[in-house]
């Protein structure tokens, strides 16, 4: 019997559009330790009106569908400011999910890889989604594990789909993840000795001023992460967006700032891994899913780390370790027993050395794939 083919058509009306943003919730099985984002927040993402990252970019987005069900969804992406900065013809895919159907699965790459070769592309590097400012990497271990807030998670059998489609590593994102029990008995102490005299002062976030922090702590991130691989400057309506999308699960204590003489030479970002009231709404916020997440809100003991950097021309241990020690302190009195530094570079030594001395372990690694926008061969 001849197996029912697959289509692969664009997402054009609100249905699809409901369809693509559902689809994961028929992927992963309850067991799971998949996240359920919040569905209006993902159509939020989506929009052009509504995301900033629309202002230079664009997406297509795709539905597959054999026997006329939802079978696989991908996005690709065009960003021209990714492409002028690393002199490069890349295009990006992102946002995929699909059953366990090699057949699903190449057309969708063929039709992402498509619509970016008739934009000039010539290879395309994924999952990215859209941006490497936001979900970015496929779990290739640890599928046992819960993804930190705002980072992903994918079955087992993802990697070899990708593979199958002709997509071959480009870099490995590393996760560390941190117990107190693991910090030497020396880390805190060192840093209150470094601070002492120092000419920084570290203060919390204050809610009331998060847009003007957020554009000075935007300037800090830019200028940290350039020349990154990968890294593309987000825009200060961008980056002031993002910050935005986070004040519902901020903790003042867990976002500090350092200053110099009035100026902000240094931030970091942490925040409650939200990700059991996000699974407690179940995707959607009705009344009681709202009250489902206010109150796994409260029963929180875990943390992302999201950013940590300080300007070149500033940085020294003692701000570096003051940062810390200070996040350290708060998320211990917040009730944190675990925090999860993600995601950093397999190949930034200082970053992953840092993880290392404070006792850190690796615990998830996430791929990012290249693959030719012409179909292998």
């Amino acid at each position: 019997m001849t197996a029912t083919a697959v289509s692969v058509e664009p997402v054009r009306r609100r249905s699809d559009l409901t369809a693509f943003i559902r689809f994961p919730h028929l992927i992963h099985r309850p067991e799971d330790p998949w996240i359920p984002p919040l569905d209006r927040e993902r159509r939020a993402f989506l929009d052009p009106r509504r995301n900033p990252f629309f202002d230079y970019a664009e997406a297509a987005l795709f539905l597959a569908r054999r026997g006329g069900r939802v079978a696989g969804r991908i996005a690709a992406v065009r960003n021209p400011r990714h492409n002028e900065l690393h002199g490069a013809d890349e295009g990006f895919f992102g946002m995929f999910e699909c059953v366990d159907d090699p057949g699903a699965a190449h057309a969708l790459f063929e039709a992402a890889a498509g619509w970016l070769a008739e934009r000039g592309l010539r290879t395309m590097l994924g999952p990215v989604s859209l941006s490497t400012n936001h979900e970015c990497g496929l779990l290739v271990d640890s599928f046992d594990r819960a993804p930190a807030v705002l980072m992903p998670y994918n079955p087992a059998y993802y990697p070899r789909l990708l593979e199958a489609c002709g997509c071959v590593k480009a870099k490995d994102l590393w996760a560390w993840e941190l117990t107190w029990d693991q910090v030497p008995d020396e880390f805190l102490p060192l840093a209150d000795a470094l601070a002492e005299g120092s000419p920084y002062t570290v203060r919390p976030l204050r809610l009331a001023d998060l847009d003007s922090a957020a554009s000075r702590i935007w300037a800090v991130f830019n200028q940290v992460w350039a020349g990154n691989w990968g890294f593309v400057p987000a825009t200060e309506k961008e980056f002031r967006h993002l910050v935005r999308t986070l004040k519902p699960i901020l903790r003042p204590e867990l976002t500090l700032i350092a200053e110099r003489d009035g100026e902000t030479v240094g931030a970091l970002i942490g925040v409650p891994d939200a990700g059991p009231a996000f699974r407690a709404a179940r995707g959607r916020l009705t009344p009681l899913g709202l009250l489902r997440f206010a109150r796994a809100l409260r029963h929180l003991d875990a943390a992302r780390l999201v950013l940590l950097g300080v300007r070149a021309e500033n940085r020294d241990d003692r701000v570096v370790l003051e940062l810390g020690a200070r996040a350290m302190r708060a998320a211990r009195e917040l009730g944190i027993r675990r925090v999860e530094f993600s995601w950093i570079l397999e190949d930034n030594d200082a970053a992953n050395g840092v993880a290392r001395y404070i006792g850190a372990r690796r615990s998830k690694t996430y791929r990012i794939y290249r693959r030719g926008c012409e179909p292998p061969r």
